[in-house]
């Protein structure tokens, strides 16, 4: 069997050396790189080929294959370009040779080909600020070429082979892959046909499914199963919280086989809770970890992918899962960064656990290399209903002056003229549009076009400062200057999927006149459907899953799911009798009534914990309304045991929280609705027999979420629903689904808002509720 690999992937694996150095230097972006190549090509002659595709064999075993940038007939010179900013002098030589060992490889297979004996290479650099080329070249004999790809390819296929022999035992160990209980959940079967019939149609689907039913088992095993016969490459399970991680590695435990099941699962974790030196920079001058990173890689590799391989190409199989714990003390052993240790693996795992960013953010790890190395991937996508959100949050950007200020107070700018006098444009820029536009909130249909140039020269002259200074790594200019380049990129594809806002600065009220330069500009992505569509595109297939995806068209509109997506709502295996639920017709928790609200609301809590001691959580709308709700239920009901939710809790004070609801417990929990507590914990049993949910959840009513409304409407003609219902009525669910976790709980939930008894609130409410009243 003939392994492929990409000419990208095969120098990357086998000529990298030397120091991780991570220190920021200004890059192109992608639409820059792409101009950039087009226009190297349109200035070669008319014998010019831009974008040929190159293949060769080594030994009957390895097909490279690749794309060279250009290549000239009649001059003989294969182009391998590189865009830039700033000067090449300060290159880290590593990079250099990368890059030599990419045009070295394209030479060859150019000249076997078309049965050349020499060829010139040339490295051409482009710097897209300047549009200046530099151009390094060598003249190559074919035997020469020769003697570099064979070498490339020789130290690459051990481990060709050992991937080869890896997904056919991988491929057989799935095909015979059993269920690990004796039998499916309620609603778990049919769940699992359908993650495996979308699996086998090359689709999407969106699965709401019941909490407490298996989710996660029954979504990873059906698509395991389908992976040998879809020939998937990889299975991404991307998750909203670092909650969801260890339920997927805990659900891949129990489906792993014998001793030997060789199925490779990594962790990927976010590089803050892996760094071992977070007060160091990531270069070999800083951190011992990142010194060498290169050099020591292959034998951390090895290590972390169960050994070195067989003369037979296996290779030892360790079946447990690379989580965080275990990837870290591989990478100690081995002295190198555990987070770039992952980051590396990800192209070895068979199945990755992650975060959302990592495939749907717009420089997302996974995204990246599934394109760069064309794999076949199917997705996985828990607690999906978050997906919206955060969504938005990886394409918008907020500029405050805050960040500003400090920037502008960093050593580089107090010691390095030419940036401080370009961030001091930016805040005269600042403070001009600031007198010129109106002191509240206020829409434009682009962004201000003064301050954009303003920022544009500041990040030119912060590139020409760091290509001279490369340590001069400001952690609040840099800040400053990762949003501004965010913004910019976003820009580059700025349409009716965002907009752009301006907002008082802090403190500003309607007494106080907001101080010019201290408001907040932000380019705000209300749909991200735009950004998301070639994601999902990029899948083979992708299942959506979470217990509350009502009505699945928002979903689909706002996230740019294919139009041929699957839709199925799981039967709940839960039945009326376990949860009776009631409706306060008489109450109201909206803001003008909440005053009112207090006494009728503490005194049903109260008169439901006399009739049935045991733990409860209750649910409010903010912070305030929680304070007010609790020192009211304690003047009214001192004897009644409760606990509350603070701003800012640490992971300590959160367990803490949750230790208090133990089966013999007793007392009411206070939780903000769409917090910490609201989703993600599970507390079966008699840990927790009931919810007071003291709010619709619905967003907070002001100009930004009224400038979404309208626009919502025009694009989809329910701009109310879309911003405000839907996104509440989510987080109740959400919040009530705590209470029953299992086939013996029994609980109850009081919905403490009159408008819970509006048809258009209970048909977005489970059908298998038992609405008492």
């Amino acid at each position: 069997m003939v392994y492929t690999v990409a000419v990208r992937e095969l120098c990357e694996f086998t000529a990298k050396q030397g120091d991780l150095d991570l220190r920021f230097t200004p890059a192109p972006s992608a639409l820059e790189g792409m101009a950039g190549h087009a226009l190297v090509a349109r200035r070669r002659g008319p014998a010019y080929q831009a974008e040929l595709s190159l293949s060769g064999v080594y030994l009957g075993q390895l097909r490279v294959r690749g794309r060279a940038d250009g290549f000239d007939a009649e001059l003989g010179r294969l182009d391998e370009v590189k865009t830039h900013k700033g000067s090449l002098e300060r290159q880290n030589p590593a990079q250099r040779l990368l890059h030599w060992a990419q045009a070295l490889v394209y030479g060859w297979l150019l000249c076997q080909q078309q049965g050349r004996d020499q060829l010139e290479l040339a490295l051409v650099y482009l710097d897209v600020g300047t549009e200046q080329e530099t151009v390094f070249t060598r003249h190559c004999s074919a035997t020469e070429l020769q003697a570099h790809f064979e070498t490339q390819c020789a130290r690459f296929l051990a481990w060709a082979q050992a991937q080869q022999a890896h997904r056919q035992a991988r491929d057989a160990a799935l095909q015979a892959l059993v269920f690990p209980h004796p039998d499916f959940r309620t609603g778990q079967r049919p769940l699992a046909e359908a993650v495996y019939k979308a699996a086998r149609s090359g689709r999407c689907l969106l699965a709401q499914a019941p909490t407490g039913i298996g989710k996660t088992v029954g979504t990873l095993f059906p698509l395991l199963k389908a992976a040998p016969g879809q020939q998937l490459d990889k299975l991404f399970f991307l998750s909203a919280k670092t909650s969801g991680r260890p339920l997927a590695l805990a659900a891949l435990r129990r489906l792993a086989g014998p001793p030997g099941w060789p199925l490779r699962v990594l962790e990927l974790v976010a590089r803050d809770k892996a760094c071992e030196h977070p007060d160091r920079a990531c270069h070999g001058e800083s951190c011992p970890l990142a010194q060498g990173f290169y050099d020591r890689l292959p034998a951390a590799r090895s290590a972390a992918l169960g050994g070195n391989p067989h003369p037979d190409g296996s290779a030892p199989v360790d079946p447990a899962p690379l989580d965080q714990a275990r990837l870290r003390a591989v990478a100690l052993q081995h002295q190198v960064c555990p987070y770039y240790l992952g980051q590396e693996l990800a192209r070895w795992a068979d199945v990755v656990v992650g975060d959302y960013h990592h495939y749907f953010d717009g420089g997302g790890l996974l995204h990246g290399l599934t394109q760069a190395n064309d794999w076949r991937v199917a997705l996985l996508v828990d607690e999906a209903h978050n997906l919206l959100e955060r969504a938005r949050s990886m394409y918008s950007v907020a500029l405050r002056p805050e960040h500003l200020a400090r920037a502008r107070q960093s050593p580089t700018a107090q010691q390095a003229q030419p940036v401080r006098q370009a961030l001091a444009r930016v805040g005269r820029a600042w403070v001009a549009h600031d007198k010129a536009q109106s002191p509240h909130y206020q829409v434009h249909e682009q962004f201000p076009p003064k301050l954009l140039a303003a920022l544009q020269q500041a990040l030119s002259t912060l590139a020409e400062h760091q290509a001279e200074h490369p340590t001069d790594n400001d952690p609040a200019l840099l800040d400053f200057q990762f949003e501004a380049l965010q913004l910019g990129r976003l820009l580059e594809q700025f349409g009716p999927h965002s907009m752009v806002d301006v907002s008082p600065g802090p403190g500003a009220g309607p007494a106080t006149a907001p101080v010019p330069g201290q408001s907040v500009l932000c380019l705000r992505n209300l749909v991200p459907a735009h950004f998301l569509r070639a994601r999902f595109a990029s899948a083979h297939s992708c299942t959506l899953f979470s217990a509350t995806l009502q009505p699945m068209h928002y979903h689909a509109d706002l996230l740019g799911l294919p139009d041929n997506t699957a839709c199925i709502e799981v039967e709940s295996p839960f039945q009326a009798a376990q949860l009776q639920v009631h409706t306060a017709h008489d109450l109201s928790t909206r803001f003008q009534h909440r005053a009112q609200s207090l006494d009728p609301l503490v005194d049903r809590m109260a008169a439901q914990y006399q009739a049935r001691p045991g733990n409860y959580l209750a649910f409010f709308s903010s912070h305030d309304y929680l304070q007010q709700a609790a020192a009211r239920l304690a003047q009214r009901h001192p004897e009644l045991p409760c606990w509350s939710q603070s701003r800012g809790m640490s992971e300590a004070e959160q367990q803490g929280f949750l230790a208090r609801f133990q089966d013999e417990g007793q007392g009411i929990g206070f939780a903000v609705l769409g917090g910490a507590f609201a989703e993600g914990i599970d507390l079966p049993g008699r840990r927790l027999i009931g919810a007071f949910v003291a709010t619709l959840g619905l967003p907070q009513l002001n100009p930004v979420n009224e400038e979404i409304r309208r626009r919502l409407q025009a694009q989809f003609g329910a701009g109310y629903d879309y911003t405000y219902l839907y996104p509440g009525l989510q987080k109740v669910v959400q919040a009530a689904g705590r209470v029953i976790r299992g086939p013996g709980d029994e609980g109850v939930i009081h919905l403490l808002d009159d408008r819970f008894a509006r048809p258009e609130v209970r048909r977005l409410l489970p059908a298998w509720w038992g609405l008492k009243d």
